[in-house]
């Protein structure tokens, strides 16, 4: 006797079943993708946002210790 895990896999198995549940289930993949379709955007800026904010304060750090580095070496 089989189980529903087995029963399952053979039904899927059937190339027009899993062509039918792809059918079914793409409105409902663009239904999601169009609710979050702005999240995906705001998460992409702000990505991009953190990078060039992490960008400048590197370059602040580097110009800082650059300028302890010249007042250390002129009280030398």
């Amino acid at each position: 006797m089989k189980n529903i895990k087995d029963s399952v896999i053979e039904f899927l198995k059937n190339e027009n079943i899993k062509k039918e549940l792809s059918e079914v289930f793409r409105p409902l993949g663009t239904l999601v993708y169009n609710e979050i379709y702005i999240y995906l955007w705001s998460i992409c800026i702000f990505n991009v946002f953190l990078i060039f904010i992490i960008l400048a304060n590197l370059i602040l750090l580097l110009k800082l210790f650059r300028l302890t580095e010249i007042i250390s070496m002129g009280k030398n």
